[in-house]
């Protein structure tokens, strides 16, 4: 479909650069911009304009064309209406999916031309924000990183800075005096450069932060104690009559190293075969070969599995490992603290000799039989939620396990009442939990609140305050979402655009 007509056009245009009138026609040429398509049909506009000599020496350009206002624009293919159209295309649906779309009616565009299109917008005018929240996002994870601004009040974007500086972000602060609240982490780059961009705002600091800082340091402290989730072992029941000594055939007597390694195992591979494992769970659990495991199960009594000529000689451990043996039955077995623990009685040997007879000797004794110890996550998990919500199983383990260590009953204490202030905005308790928590024994919880303490203000604001940096998340994960999409071929621009700046 093809136009010709000179409606709307200047008599005398005016040269752009310098504002002036040309009188001196110097040829005209035909344009074939695009328009809207109509009843499924292409339309293109066939269009004669004129070119002017500009009456300006000086001018550079020499020569220009006239446009039509409201239909063209310089070196465009496209009509004001249809660009205005994939404008609209690509700010509701971005560069795929608005491709899709503008096929679908009739225009067919590539996606690179549809974020073309909407980084030629100009930025639209925007208010200095009141409160500001701030927060890192990763350019390239572990080597570059940048920082998102937001409004937190209206929750839109305003602005991403190339980097996480305090110069940068107290640069862009200074610019806008109007700030009054910030909402950000507890990053030393991010509180030095809020303060110096902007003294007279608010510093409040964001209470998932807090929260899951707090939840670092009580994993740290229940780690420190794993050693008290172990259940103590029950006494052994009274026995009627003595234990029957080994036949005296035997060529190892009790107390051999081999002697008893291997009696342990064969009583265990029994123990486990009466229970109802098979020979291959078994391997599996005793970290034994099949065909091994098949010869326990096989031999009626172990000293059918007494062979070789093995000597057992004297060494320094001998004293001590009545002891050891001792201490594996209650739990311990940490090699480690097995040998602090008899260096302390007297032992002089090193720690090798101890490891080589817990691998050789301990590891292949049967455990006291009894429930499996939750994990230090577990109990973790059960400190930091709320007794409400807890299941009555997990609650009577929590229970039990508080009552076996007071560090974690104490620790449970800390924890209980950082939560009730954090939830109830009762941010004028902070100094005193603080002192209450470097009393205790547990020195992750103590760096944790002296830790607060150097953000002070901040801290207290963020338990005080309803504002926090959840929107700000919410847009840092957002730019996630936009740099898997484009599999990290994202520009600055790009993400700008993007996110609608």
């Amino acid at each position: 479909m093809a136009s010709d007509g000179r409606s709307g056009l200047n008599r005398h245009p005016r040269c752009t650069p310098h504002g002036m009138c040309a009188r001196t026609s110097h040829g005209s040429y035909l344009r074939f911009p695009r328009d809207l398509p109509t009843a499924g049909r292409l339309v293109v506009v066939s269009l004669r304009v004129r070119r002017f000599v500009c009456a300006e020496v000086s001018c550079q350009r020499k020569t220009f064309a006239e446009q039509v206002p409201g239909l063209t624009r310089r070196f465009s293919q496209r009509t004001e209406r249809l660009r205005s159209t994939l404008v609209s295309v690509g700010l509701a649906l971005a560069g795929r999916a608005g491709a899709r779309m503008s096929d679908a009616f009739g225009t067919r565009v590539s996606r690179n031309t549809l974020l073309r299109l909407i980084t030629s917008l100009p930025d639209p005018p925007s208010a200095t924000p009141r409160v500001v929240g701030v927060d890192e996002y990763a350019q390239r994870k572990g080597r570059v990183y940048g920082t998102v601004l937001v409004d937190v009040e209206t929750r839109r974007p305003v602005d991403l800075l190339p980097d996480r500086e305090a110069d940068t972000l107290a640069a862009w602060l200074s610019e806008r005096p109007g700030i009054e609240i910030i909402c950000r982490d507890r990053a030393v780059f991010y509180a030095e450069g809020a303060t110096r961009g902007a003294p007279q705002a608010l510093q409040v600091a964001d209470r998932w932060h807090l929260w899951h800082n707090m939840s670092e340091a009580a994993e740290k402290c229940v780690y420190r104690h794993r050693g008290c989730l172990r259940p103590a072992p029950a006494p052994p029941p009274p026995q009627s009559q003595p234990a029957s000594e080994p036949p005296a055939s035997s060529p190892w007597p009790t107390g051999h190293r081999f002697a008893e390694r291997t009696r342990a195992k064969h009583a265990t591979v029994h123990a486990l075969l009466a229970a109802g494992h098979s020979k291959r769970s078994i391997a599996r659990q005793l970290g034994m070969g099949f065909s091994t495991v098949l010869r326990y199960a096989h031999a009626a009594e172990p000293e059918h599995l007494f062979t070789g000529q093995w000597q057992s000689r004297p060494t320094s451990l001998d004293a001590f490992k009545p002891y050891l043996d001792q201490r594996w039955q209650e739990g311990c077995t940490n090699a480690w603290k097995l040998w602090e623990e008899i260096k302390e009685q007297g032992y002089p040997g090193g720690y090798s000799s101890l490891r080589a007879y817990v691998s050789r000797n301990l590891r292949g004794k049967p455990q006291p039989v009894g429930p499996r110890p939750p994990s230090a996550r577990a109990v973790t998990r059960w400190i930091l939620t709320h007794p409400d919500a807890l299941a009555e199983g997990d609650r009577l383990q929590l229970k039990t396990v508080l009552a076996n260590c007071p560090e974690l009953e104490a620790l449970a204490g800390r924890v209980c009442s950082f939560a009730h202030m954090l939830t109830q905005l009762q941010g004028q308790q902070l100094p005193s939990w603080i002192e209450a928590a470097t009393t205790t024994d547990l020195p992750s919880l103590q760096r944790f609140a002296r830790h607060l303490e150097r953000d002070l203000d901040a801290v207290t604001a963020g338990l005080s305050q309803p504002w926090n940096s959840g929107v700000v998340e919410g847009h840092v994960n957002r730019i996630k979402v936009l740099k898997r999409q484009m599999f990290g071929r994202a520009s600055e621009e790009k993400r700008k655009a993007a996110q609608g700046y």
